[in-house]
């Protein structure tokens, strides 16, 4: 059947749960939200937890791609994690031109 998405009021909680203190953090997350926010599986939620638990410092770290999920200062190396971040990670859709 495949991985259920999350209900709405599990997608509020991880949306409060996932407001940072660093405005770094906060631009990833809010466009990661703004691209997928309809779409969020249970699986995807748990990569999020996941992420939310590290420092913000590591966290930025891991969305800058200086360090990866295994690094023995962050591991959190699981699919769940490593998926997400590959989300987080995807540069944003260029603009088109405005007239």
């Amino acid at each position: 059947m495949g991985d259920p998405r999350i209900d709405d009021r599990s997608l509020s909680r991880l949306k409060w749960r996932c407001r940072r203190g660093l405005l770094e953090n906060d631009l990833f997350i809010e466009r990661f939200f703004r691209r997928h926010e309809e779409t969020i599986t249970v699986s995807m939620a748990r990569g999020l937890e996941a992420l939310m638990s590290l420092a913000d410092n590591d966290l930025l770290d891991l969305l800058l791609a200086r360090k990866e999920p295994q690094d023995p200062s962050i591991a959190i190396d699981t699919q769940e994690v490593r998926e997400v971040l590959a989300l987080m990670r995807r540069s944003p859709t260029p603009l088109s031109p405005t007239a």
